[in-house]
């Protein structure tokens, strides 16, 4: 397994497609999620600027499975976004490492407040934000991609 943080053709189609597919599949998603996904993902490739905008993509021979970014916005703060890992690859440290590397990306470029938007299901990802520091600050429940979920926000202050 590796971790790369430079953007290649082909790499945004494929985060949306293991977004769409796995959260379908283990979650009950549907398919607004996935254009959720792909229209956010669609802007931040438009407007990256590698001053503020961070994304690092994890690969097996090749192939990417999982990769997290950070979207850098204004008064030092940034939103982490698209943090993800493909079912193989999880319980072997990757996603502790993916959510380092972009914590200390954050530290390096001077933001000062990180928060991230997440659903309740994903509980593993909220240990992980818990244990980097983050802590949930706001919850709301409502209808969104075919199904009642709970939001959940985390902050983290650097």
């Amino acid at each position: 397994m590796q971790i790369r943080t430079n953007i290649r053709p082909g790499d945004i189609a494929a985060i949306v497609h293991l977004h769409g597919t796995l959260y379908a599949q283990e979650y009950g998603l549907d398919y607004t999620f996935e254009g959720y996904v792909a229209a956010g993902m669609g802007e931040f490739a438009k407007a990256y600027d590698e001053r503020k905008d961070f994304l690092a993509v994890a690969e097996v021979d090749g192939r990417i499975i999982g990769a997290i970014a950070i979207v850098g916005l204004e008064d030092q703060t940034a939103q982490l976004r698209w943090f993800l890992l493909h079912p193989d690859a999880r319980g072997r440290g990757l996603g502790r490492k993916l959510i380092n590397e972009a914590l200390k990306f954050c530290r390096d470029r001077g933001f000062r407040h990180v928060f991230l938007w997440t659903i309740s299901e994903l509980t593993a990802a909220a240990y992980l934000y818990k244990e980097a520091g983050f802590r949930r600050t706001e919850q709301n429940t409502h209808e969104i991609w075919g199904a009642i979920r709970t939001e959940e926000r985390y902050d983290l202050t650097l």
